[in-house]
């Protein structure tokens, strides 16, 4: 059997499987918010927010993903935190349960094979008892088929740091806010810049550079399966920390109104000298902590 043939009977049982649980709603009790609901939530509270993809969801089974090695103790800490332990450190699961009409083709096609292989993984550790928020709340253009709505959350999300003093967490090449005005209406922004891959290595020197800062500060953090632990860890000592992912990405899709993914030039600017050429003074001067 040719790999193209393969590829066509995973789809076609992928879409039986789904669209199975899809009319089982016995079989199919994991419940996600709205966008809408999921902003209003970061807006309104001072809730701290851990988010979880398809790649927390890989590596809670033990393997790896290109920015993550896996391992136990990482995949034991994230079943942990999937299972919803705390009121105001909201848990965030993609919205791909209840129907995917709201996708482009190719993310419906991309959800069905995620969950034809991992959905047991969700029923297993997420908590029934929870209604768990989106997490499509910072991957709000690329992938949805209506658009109309996106510039509408970037703006709502600006609301959240507006006069806030920001610390931002970030791999080297993550460049959050630079070239574009998502963090212009904080008070002040300071940044840790972390490894781009396998940060988990340097969480505790991560947070304790993030502990010399008052409780006064709101983290933002892009530092992927890391982002977890840490937001977790900030939130458990008083802190306000929101796991945003790649919402800088997003919004940089919809400045350009991309029509599918594309490389954003920033992220391939790396170290002082490069930024130099760049023309990113303001993002170097904002950098307080680098942790290879």
């Amino acid at each position: 059997m040719s790999l193209q043939v393969k590829r066509a009977v995973k789809r076609l049982l992928a879409a039986a499987v789904y669209g199975f649980y899809r009319y089982k709603p016995s079989r199919n009790r994991i419940r996600v918010c709205s966008i809408d609901e999921t902003l209003r939530i970061l807006q309104e509270t001072k809730k701290s927010m851990v988010r979880f993809g398809d790649g927390e969801i890989v590596v809670i089974n033990g393997r790896s993903i290109p920015t993550q090695a896996g391992g136990e103790e990482i995949a034991e800490g994230l079943k942990r935190i999937l299972a919803y332990p705390y009121d105001d450190l909201i848990v965030t699961l993609p919205d791909i349960f209840g129907g995917l009409a709201g996708y482009v083709p190719s993310t419906r096609d991309f959800w069905k094979d995620h969950l034809l292989f991992f959905r047991q993984t969700y029923h297993t550790f997420c908590n029934p008892n929870r209604v768990y928020y989106n997490s499509f709340v910072t991957r709000c253009y690329i992938t949805c088929a209506d658009k109309s709505g996106s510039g509408d959350v970037f703006r709502r999300f600006r609301e959240v740091w507006k006069g806030r003093k920001v610390v931002v967490v970030e791999g080297e090449a993550t460049h959050n806010g630079v070239g574009n005005d998502l963090l212009d209406l904080a008070e002040k922004v300071e940044r840790i810049i972390c490894p781009s891959r396998h940060a988990y290595d340097a969480l505790d020197r991560i947070l304790a550079e993030c502990l010399r800062y008052e409780k006064d500060r709101l983290f933002l953090l892009s530092v992927g399966i890391t982002a977890k632990f840490l937001a977790e860890e900030l939130f458990l000592k008083g802190y306000r920390a929101l796991d945003i992912g790649n919402l800088d990405m997003e919004y940089e899709w919809y400045l350009r109104k991309a029509a599918s993914k594309e490389p954003i030039p920033k992220h391939q600017v790396i170290g002082e000298q490069a930024n130099r050429e760049a023309g990113y003074d303001r993002y170097l001067k904002e950098i307080v902590c680098r942790i290879e």
